[in-house]
């Protein structure tokens, strides 16, 4: 059973929560709209009834005070009694009251004509000052108080007062103003739904402006935007925003295009010169050297290839926001000393002299082969780009807040033009000669991917024919 309720009640959520944010608008501006008009036709209503009860205690208050008044300094003055109690009321024409006089004994002494056969005594009430709802013999509404009044300013006797107002005209005041209410809020519940259909119809244009843009950006259209001029504050946010996530799907998908096409470009070469090589192996009969001399081609072409291949998976990895890397304790001067003793060789043939400069005591929390990556692909740029006489200094800098490597080169430097571009993938300054030397143009694109995965970032800078200087900048985890 409470399973089915269950149920029933998700049923009505998710059935509303599915509905159109016209249609909740207009329920809720119909609900609260048509709540407050209800709420301030009966708070007038109340407040009317009310004061029509007030404005009749106070007649029979002031009815009570005046024939007392009498009583106590006229008390022989039957004229003026008589005049007060069966005359006055005969000349009030919407407004009929009645005043009995009891004395001791219960013994009518004075009433106003009717009042006999419309109020006998034994309907008012014995509770004394205290003004109370009555009703007549044929269902008449009155309002009438019963007061104890003495006789002669020194008395002499105690009588009874009993006064009775007429309620029939305030009755049909409330009546016509409660059939005014009803028709108020019959017609505030036909167009309060209307008109809060067509506040929310305004109200949501521009979120209809913003699905219309959204539904024409395709991958050839991106370049679409929201102008939000005149928009609400939070639609114009909501604009501003979708047009940043524009900015950026616009820049990614570019990058992903150039990149594609790199990729085409950089295999074609590599495929066209083994295919090359198999044809004019194919072409006619060769002898085992030949043969021998083909394929270790074709093999230097498909180690290059599978290098590029490589490369270009390890960029998608670090990439990648789930990928994870293993920090150790990496001590840098013997990982700046490893990668100098590796390259030294090489650096030497090309008669660039090597340094090191780094305090014993650096360290870092860091992954020791993807940084020991990066640095060597930093000096592999240095060195194919410096020229004999050169010289590369491998230097290290840890405090507590970040740790900086720098590789610093007396080569050939880069343009202005061309700094910004370098940690690009594919990028060449000088392509000519990066594939000479077999570059792929992915070395320094693989260093700023490995400083991302360590939440660092790589510093370039240079000048055009005296070097460049290139830091790695991680943070420093070595005390976490």
């Amino acid at each position: 059973m409470l399973s089915r309720s269950t149920d029933k009640a998700s049923r009505r959520f998710y059935g509303w929560r599915g509905s159109s944010l016209s249609f909740r608008l207009t329920a809720w501006y119909t609900g609260a709209a048509f709540f407050l008009i209800v709420v301030a036709t009966g708070i007038l209503y109340v407040a009317l009834s009310a004061n029509l009860d007030r404005n009749t205690d106070l007649f029979l208050s002031d009815k009570v005070h005046v024939v007392a008044a009498l009583l106590r300094d006229r008390p022989d003055d039957w004229s003026g009694l008589r005049e007060e109690v069966e005359l006055e009321s005969a000349a009030r024409r919407y407004e009929n009251f009645y005043i009995r006089l009891l004395d001791q004994r219960g013994t009518a002494r004075l009433a106003t004509p009717g009042m006999d056969s419309e109020l006998p005594p034994a309907r008012f009430s014995v509770s004394l000052g205290r003004p109370f709802p009555l009703r007549s013999q044929n269902r008449r509404a009155f309002r009438a108080l019963v007061e104890r009044v003495e006789v002669g300013s020194v008395p002499t006797a105690t009588w009874t007062m009993q006064v009775a107002v007429d309620l029939t005209q305030e009755d049909d005041l409330l009546a016509r103003y409660r059939a005014w209410l009803w028709s108020i809020l019959a017609i505030a519940l036909v167009s309060c739904p209307l008109i809060g259909y067509q506040i929310a119809r305004h109200g949501i244009h521009f979120v209809r402006d913003v699905t219309e843009t959204a539904r024409r950006i395709g991958s050839t259209t991106l370049n679409e935007r929201i102008q939000p001029e005149g928009y609400p504050d939070e639609l114009a946010d909501l604009a501003r925003t979708f047009n940043g996530m524009l900015d950026r799907l616009e820049e990614a998908f570019g990058r992903l295009s150039r990149f594609s096409a790199d990729i085409a470009h950089e295999l074609r070469t590599p495929v066209n010169n083994i295919r090359g090589e198999a044809e004019v192996a194919l072409a006619r009969a060769r002898s085992v050297e030949e043969y021998r001399e083909v394929v270790g081609s074709c093999l230097e072409e498909a180690v290059r290839l599978s290098e590029l291949i490589g490369s270009l998976l390890f960029l998608a990895r670090t990439e990648n926001p789930a990928t994870h890397i293993k920090r150790e304790r990496v001590d840098l001067p013997e990982l700046l000393n490893g990668v100098r003793d590796y390259y030294e060789g090489s650096a030497a043939e090309n008669g660039i002299s090597f340094s090191v400069n780094c305090t014993e005591s650096s360290t870092t929390n860091a992954d020791r082969a993807l940084l020991q990556r990066a640095v060597a692909n930093l000096v592999s740029n240095a060195i194919a780009n410096t020229p004999a006489g050169g010289s590369i200094a491998l230097s290290a800098h840890a405090d507590p807040v970040q740790v900086r490597i720098e590789v610093a080169d007396t080569g050939v430097g880069i343009s202005a033009q061309d700094l910004p571009n370098v940690l690009d993938r594919f990028y060449r300054v000088d392509p000519a000669r990066s594939q000479a030397s077999g570059g792929t143009g992915l070395g320094l694109a693989i260093v700023k991917g490995i400083m991302n995965l360590h939440g660092g970032r790589v510093e370039i800078a240079s000048t055009l024919g005296e070097g460049t200087s290139a830091v790695l900048v991680i943070p420093n985890q070595a005390t976490r």
